[in-house]
């Protein structure tokens, strides 16, 4: 198992700069990956691409962009070149997105997440690995007129899937490399996720699957006041239905019931207990919800986990 974190400076006085000298800090304290979320603000794979040249060794990952309001085309195009930046360390993750961001944001239904997921995987598989598709699905229509092959990139592009529901489960244990399952404890990995997505891949006669864990969580002294700053942010995750029902299937009833927070001790049991639970890699997110001196604190003991 491997341990990185997800990064984030949205408020710096220039989010690019900031964000490289944080994963400088993050591989120092040797973590092992750094993972950049997207919604509206800066493109997460050209962020990547820049963190994983800068720097060396430090694996990159976009956790993730929702399948709506992109094409196989244009992401294979950002992921290829990705991938080609930082000389493979490069990993693509694709979300379902949600009806409000995806209704309220590109004014486009959001119909059938499902069925567009797997026509995006499998056109987006030819793309990665080949250069070129010729895929008509029911929802996507996705060829190469001209090549789509990014030079430096010929190894591929891992896929994974932020999946927690039985479909997209199936989904990707059938047609991606692995998940990013957010908000989903060690239970609700143990008992539901973990096995619904390797039977998947098992059936598909595809390896076993990654397992990356995305895992709001720091190391405080104060685990109150922080414990009642997390639950506010991370409130608009219970009213989705697909996170409300893993918070529930791990045990807890808000969002922050699964987030984890403590000091070292409590930090580094929890690591474990999504190790025994399947996770084959664990990505802190939310470490800077306390202050830098707590993020450092945080990233110490992961990196000591990493290694």
């Amino acid at each position: 198992m491997t341990v990185g974190v997800a990064l984030n400076a949205p408020d710096a006085v220039n989010q690019i700069d900031a964000t490289v000298q944080l994963a400088r800090e993050a591989a120092g304290a040797g973590l092992r990956s750094a993972w950049f979320g997207q919604t509206f603000g800066a493109d997460s794979p050209q962020l990547a691409a820049i963190v994983g040249r800068e720097v060396s060794g430090l694996n990159v990952g976009t956790s993730a962009i929702p399948v709506f309001g992109r094409h196989p085309l244009v992401v294979s195009s950002q992921a290829q070149t990705a991938q080609a930046a930082t000389h493979g360390r490069y990993h693509l993750g694709l979300a379902l997105g949600t009806k409000l961001l995806t209704e309220g944001g590109f004014g486009i239904p959001y119909a059938r997440p499902i069925a567009r997921l797997c026509e995006f995987l499998v056109a987006l598989r030819q793309l990665t690995e080949t250069g070129a598709a010729d895929f008509h699905g029911e929802l996507l229509t996705a060829t190469t007129p001209v090549s789509a092959r990014v030079p430096g990139a010929e190894g591929g592009v891992p896929l994974l899937v932020a999946a927690m529901g039985p479909q997209a489960l199936r989904a990707s244990g059938e047609l991606a490399d692995g998940i990013l399952p957010y908000l989903a404890g060690p239970r609700a990995l143990a008992e539901h996720i973990v096995p619904a997505v390797t039977a998947a891949a098992e059936a598909a006669g595809r390896p076993a699957p990654r397992i990356v864990a995305i895992v709001p969580g720091v190391v405080t002294d104060d685990a109150d006041s922080v414990r009642q700053k997390a639950g506010e942010q991370l409130a608009f995750y219970e009213q989705i239905p697909s996170y409300a029902r893993v918070i529930e299937l791990s045990g807890g009833t808000r969002a922050v019931d699964v987030a984890v927070i403590g000091n070292e001790k409590t930090v580094a049991a929890e690591v474990r207990r999504y190790r025994d639970a399947g996770a084959t890699e664990v990505v802190f997110a939310a470490t800077e919800i306390a202050g830098d001196a707590a993020r450092r604190r945080t990233w110490e003991i992961l990196g000591e986990l990493a290694n």
